[in-house]
Formats: structure tokens, sequence, C-alpha cells
């Protein structure tokens, strides 16, 4: 079979219904229709279980969730692909069966950036002063911001993106007051409201998550149509570096609730260089490493060289909490 099959077949796309999911979705249905200008997609919004909920993700199993109702419903044979992003995907278990990611997108911007209120005089995370409140979704952002900052008040706000936006403008309501909040570049971007970003951090400042800025397109194994189609779509060089970034986060049996992040670049040689840290919740104690591809250039090899060194500088104790 190949992308032959279509436009005569539709092409039914699952995705969580967030106004950001959405966007992705957008995205990826122009480029498909690129390659098959006729192509008939359907697109099928989620509501998920972690969507729903308003506490702790750990409580419910962790961000995994907002994943895996869509992956059952793949399996299922409810929808054809679906849309991840790829930080999103967990990294301490296996691929739900039958399932593969047939292709990655060009990767989009990997870092952090610091929001403020509208009025804010604020520039930096230096400008914030001892005590103020910055909000954040990620246990490893908390940890960072802990890290240069332990002054700070750092709380867990979730949601929607334009929600946790209105909390920081005073215009949704919060327990306390919001000084500033951090986000993911990348996102905002999508949403088209990049001008938010007051500050960027660069990746020595603020190490970003694993599979940061990356979408995976996600199809049955057994489906040769979709697969085919969605491969043309794919590149390289992002697939090969999140390679690298996940085979590090599989060997820490790291998910989404750990303080882990890894960035791989691919230097102008072709050569890849990996960085993996993991921090305690408080950014009090972290192990760092770093290597490069070598003659192999093996992402998979590389992954797994840099885990076994965070491992042997006492990461398992790290993400478990164990005291020294």
């Amino acid at each position: 079979m190949t992308s032959n099959d279509f436009p005569s077949r539709k092409l039914r796309i699952g995705t969580r219904s967030s106004p950001l999911a959405l966007a992705q979705v957008d995205q990826v249905s122009g480029l498909l229709r690129k390659i098959e200008p006729d192509l008939d997609i359907e697109v099928v919004p989620v509501t998920t279980e972690a969507d729903k909920w308003q506490g702790d993700l750990a409580q419910l199993g962790g961000k995994g969730l907002f994943v895996r109702e869509i992956d059952q419903m793949l399996q299922r044979g409810q929808v054809d692909m679906a849309v991840h992003c790829i930080k999103d995907v967990p990294g301490d278990v296996p691929m739900p069966r039958g399932l593969i990611f047939a292709a990655y997108l060009p990767r989009d911007d990997v870092r952090d950036v610091l929001l403020v209120p509208e009025g804010s005089d604020v520039q930096t995370l230096d400008d914030l002063p001892a005590g103020a409140t910055v909000a954040t979704s990620a246990v490893r952002r908390k940890a960072q911001i802990s890290r240069v900052r332990p002054d700070l008040n750092v709380v867990r706000v979730r949601g929607l993106v334009g929600t946790r936006i209105e909390k920081l403008d005073g215009r949704k309501p919060m327990d306390h007051k919001l000084d500033a909040m951090v986000l993911a570049q990348a996102g905002l971007e999508r949403l088209g409201i990049l001008d938010r970003a007051r500050y960027v951090f660069e990746i020595g400042e603020m190490l970003p998550a694993v599979g940061s800025g990356a979408l995976g397109l996600e199809c049955r194994r057994d489906d040769d149509a979709v697969a085919y189609l969605l491969q043309q779509l794919n590149h390289e060089k992002t697939m090969t570096e999140v390679t690298a970034e996940r085979v590090m986060l599989h060997g820490l049996r790291g998910h989404c609730n750990s303080p882990i992040a890894g960035h791989c670049v691919t230097d102008p040689d072709g050569q890849l260089s990996l960085r993996g840290m993991v921090f305690s919740r408080d950014g009090s104690k972290f192990v760092h490493a770093q290597f490069w591809g070598e003659s192999l250039n093996d992402p998979g090899v590389l992954g797994s060289r840099v885990c076994a060194e965070l491992l042997r500088q006492g990461a398992r104790g790290i993400i478990e909490g164990i005291p020294h």
C-alpha cells in the first residue's frame, strides 16, 4: 500500500482538544495536504482525563495520561493517527502495542521563556525580589529555578496556556499573586503569542525537557498507507536527536514528573552531543553528564552512555528522593 490510498480514504487525526493541540494538528494537516492536496482529514478532539484534572498529575499517574487515551483510540481503530508533543510521551514504559512514531517534524525552539504580568517591568529572573512567586507546571523547571534563586516561591500552575496567562495577569483567580511564569517557547510560538515572552532562557541556564519542541506523528504499525504518508514528513535530524534523549530517559526510568532534563544537538560536522541532568525537586542536588557521539555517532549508544554516567553519579537516588 502507498499513499495512493488517499484521498479516497479519510484520515482521522486524534488529538487533545486544547487550543495548542488543535494548532499543532492544523500545522500537520497543512503539511500533509502539500503531499496529498485532496486529502480528506477529520480531526477527532478528545478532552483527556489529565485535561479535566486540576490537581497534581502525579496523583493520576503523570503526564502520560495526556497521550494514553488517544493511543487507545488509535489501537482500537477509532482514529488513524495522532500528533503528540514528544515531551509528553512517557519514557519509563514501552511504546503501546502496535503503535509507532512514523515521523518527527523539524524541531521547534526547545528553550523555556519567562513571562511577567502585563505592566510589569521585570526583565529577567534576577529582577524578581526575594520571595516573589513564579509559576510553572514542570518539576524540571522548578528545580532549575530553585537552584539559582532558592529565595523564590515556585508554585505549580496547570491548565491551558491561555488560562495560565490569564492567571498571571490576574484575570483568573489564584490563591496568591503571580510575579512571573515559565513556559515553553515552542507552545507560545504555535499559539501565535510569543510576544508575551519577556526573557528567553539559554540552554546553559535552563536545560530543556527530553523531546522539547518536537512533534511526533504516530500511527498503527500495520497501517502501511498512513505510515507511508507520514514518513514523507519525517525530519531525520530531529528523529536522531530525540532518539538519543529518549534512550537516556528510558534508562533513567524517567517519567514526565521526574526532574530530568536532556538535550541532544547535531554539531555542524554532523557529530551528536547529548547533555543530561537530574535534579532533586528543590534543585539543591543535581548530577550532570555530557558526551559526544564519537566515531559511531549512534544516538542509542550516546543516550546509554549519558544515562550510565548520570546513574554512576547517583541519579537514581536523586530521582527517588533518597537522602545521601
